[in-house]
């Protein structure tokens, strides 16, 4: 059977733009006209606005999220040390270890897919320096319960990161992700729950002291024009664009996330949990992606092809296996739940602005798919 529909897309974020088109288009030809394209007024307020959306004191606009994850592991003075992290998030901490430096270490994750903190604090060394905790899919990891556990374990020293890229404005215990951890982590690659209209990350903090020294190392060290005082400073800067544009879709960032866990709660109802497990939480998290673990891929992704209803797999291949990995100085704990969930993965449309008719196929699909 070939579908005769259109195909559905697993995301679309020319949607979220439908009804903020003017307005964007109005405030990007005003940035232009300022004559004003870095470090100008829009980052400013954007910094301003989105430290209070998360709850933090500070918040640092860089050029995108490896960036902001990079700036943090250099501000935890990481290099030649060990940095916890998951195998199965796509790669975006390993690559900033590698860049500055410190030895990434795997651990294994929940049936959630986020970080099992039991392994984390297995995991810990006297040469363990941070934390990464991914909140992967919108799912959260309970930083909290974290932080008792390091300080429980004698170690409130080692700096816990909130990877917050697929999990804009979701909470624990009504906090807001990226509040909780000494840094957080935020991407704002278009397809994210805040989408920039291109590449654009940030960085948040409670922290007077690490807000400092990340503003330095994002452009050049310097303390003041010129002078440069940190090292490894660069240049990592959000231009006045996506600012301006991430401040008008900001306002609509909880009303498209509870329109992801709809859907979501939709998928979830028309699943057998005999044979696919909706991996995607909606209790806290913000349904980033909608992902499913089914004991037989194969078959539905047969299924989804000849609806036209796209699909995609988050992540098909875990860091330690990628080739550019091999040889490079790594611990690899125990990945059993990790390994399973690999095989067994895949993420089906879900993002605001889905009609009823591409919500309804894609429930059909997952039925019949059982």
């Amino acid at each position: 059977m070939v579908s005769t529909h259109q195909r559905i897309p697993t995301n679309d974020p020319l949607r979220t733009l439908s009804g903020l088109r003017d307005e964007i288009h109005s405030a990007v030809l005003s940035v232009i006209d300022s004559g004003w394209w870095l470090n100008g007024n829009e980052t400013r307020l954007l910094q301003e606005e989105f430290a209070s959306y998360c709850g933090t004191t500070r918040a640092i606009a860089v050029a995108n999220g490896t960036d902001a994850l990079e700036l943090a592991l250099r501000s935890a003075e990481t290099e030649s040390r060990e940095v916890i992290n998951t195998a199965n998030a796509g790669g975006y901490a390993t690559t900033a270890c590698r860049i500055v430096g410190a030895i990434p270490v795997y651990v294994d994750v929940t049936e959630r897919a986020v970080i099992d903190i039991d392994r984390c604090i297995e995991a810990l060394r006297p040469v363990t320096a941070a934390i990464v905790a991914t909140h992967l899919y919108g799912n959260t990891v309970d930083i909290p319960q974290l932080l008792q556990r390091l300080a429980a374990a004698g170690r409130e020293d080692v700096v816990v990161i909130e990877d917050c890229s697929q999990a804009h404005g979701a909470n624990i215990n009504g906090r807001r992700v990226g509040s909780m951890g000494h840094i957080g982590v935020f991407s704002f690659y278009p397809t994210k729950n805040l989408g920039a209209l291109g590449d654009a990350g940030a960085l948040t903090t409670n922290s007077e002291t690490l807000a400092e020294t990340l503003l330095r190392l994002r452009q050049y060290g310097w303390e003041t024009r010129y002078n440069s005082t940190q090292n490894y400073g660069r240049n990592s800067r959000m231009d006045e664009i996506q600012a301006a544009g991430l401040r008008i879709k900001l306002p609509h960032l909880d009303t498209w996330n509870q329109e992801r866990r709809s859907i979501v709660g939709r998928f979830q109802q028309s699943i057998d949990a005999s044979t696919t497990t909706m991996v995607t939480d909606t209790d806290e998290g913000v349904a980033h992606l909608a992902v499913v673990a089914t004991e037989d891929r194969p078959a539905l992704v047969e299924i989804l092809d000849a609806t036209g209803i796209g699909h995609d797999v988050h992540f098909p291949t875990l860091d330690p296996d990628q080739p550019s990995q091999q040889g490079l100085p790594t611990r690899v704990e125990d990945l059993t739940m990790s390994r399973s969930l690999q095989e067994r993965i895949l993420t089906i449309p879900c993002f605001p602005g889905m009609t009823e008719d591409e919500i309804s196929r894609v429930e059909s699909a997952l039925a019949t798919g059982q």
